[in-house]
């Protein structure tokens, strides 16, 4: 029993880190899930996910974001903070029925009382290894606590390697290993739509793993504005009050993340727009050179899996959009 939940408990603390790794939210985009990948598209979702008879079972469902439905609500930064807010809750949601596909000896024998605790610990050492880490230990070890500059310089540079160190440590896992190979089949069928190839094994097969506007790269975006952002956030706290805390740090980092992610949205769909321009060139490529890590080459049967979620979430409208070159507007 006890093994039980420590499994569940590392696939969540996985799972959180996936939803944002393999977010891919464009015109098409979508995410890797557990044996399988989770497509979307104009006004619908749809999942496709192999069983372990090797069945490929499909959920489609209708899907409009607040963006579109409320058009004050499309405007920069905020459009971000809901595209973030989106995809966690339809990140988890395609996540547990993947899972209950994938595996589902192990989803009878769950329970969903324990699940729900196990999720709140999961999202509590999300918060612990990203937020409070990087701002305890910069501010124990260095006396910089009224230095905004070199404070979130440093608190910078702590949380991105323990990113890159955590990151490096469950690549290292077979469940890691598996979804990042579906993570690569979306990207390479998301390539193979984007240029209006026939969609099948052979076309997608051809394309990079990497895309500039995966969520590997908004991940690494938002952890550099993030740095810029607390310096000023920071600087007016100090201004206005004479001081700061390391929970005052807390509290004003966590109000804000909303507002750091819209912005790393907003540069995200910049540089994606004018990813030939020198300078944007460079600046998107540390985040490519991640996606070596968050993704993996798949095998034919991966590749079947993402164009079946891919088809089935155009349906019968797949036919306006076949055989023309697309060029993404934004990542949501």
């Amino acid at each position: 029993m006890v093994n039980r939940y420590f499994i569940i408990m590392k696939k969540l603390l996985l799972n959180q880190l996936f939803i944002l790794l393999t977010k891919s939210s464009i015109l098409v985009g979508g995410q890797a899930v557990i044996e399988g990948v989770m497509m979307r598209v104009p006004g619908f979702i749809s999942t496709a996910v192999r069983n372990p008879d090797g069945e490929i079972i499909v959920k489609r469902k209708e899907f409009n974001s607040l963006i579109h439905k409320r058009p004050s609500f499309n405007i920069p930064i905020v459009r971000g903070a809901i595209s973030l807010f989106e995809a966690m809750k339809i990140g988890f949601k395609t996540l547990q029925w993947s899972a209950e596909i994938a595996f589902p000896e192990e989803n009878n024998k769950s329970n969903k009382l324990i699940d729900f605790f196990m999720t709140a610990i999961s999202i509590f050492f999300a918060f612990s290894l990203f937020i409070f880490l990087p701002l305890g230990f910069t501010s124990w070890i260095f006396n910089a606590e009224q230095d905004p500059i070199l404070f979130n310089i440093i608190a910078g540079v702590v949380r991105i390697s323990v990113f890159l160190i955590y990151l490096f440590i469950i690549s290292k896992t077979k469940d890691a290993k598996r979804l990042f190979q579906y993570h690569g089949a979306e990207h390479k069928v998301v390539y193979t739509f984007e240029n209006g190839d026939n969609l099948d094994i052979e076309n997608s097969s051809k394309y990079p793993t990497q895309h500039p506007r995966c969520g590997t790269s908004f991940m690494f975006i938002v952890m550099l504005v993030a740095i810029l952002s607390f310096m000023v956030i920071d600087r007016l706290f100090i201004d206005i009050f004479g001081y700061i805390t390391l929970l005052h740090r807390f509290i004003l980092h966590i109000v804000f993340i909303p507002f750091v992610s819209g912005l790393g949205y907003e540069i995200l769909k910049f540089s994606s727009n004018y990813q030939q321009n020198i300078v944007l060139k460079y600046f998107i490529k540390p985040g490519l050179w991640l996606q070596n890590i968050t993704t993996q080459n798949p095998d034919d049967n991966q590749l079947e899996v993402s164009l079946e979620a891919l088809k089935s979430a155009f349906g019968d409208t797949l036919k306006t959009y076949h055989g023309k070159k697309h060029i993404a507007d934004a990542i949501g």
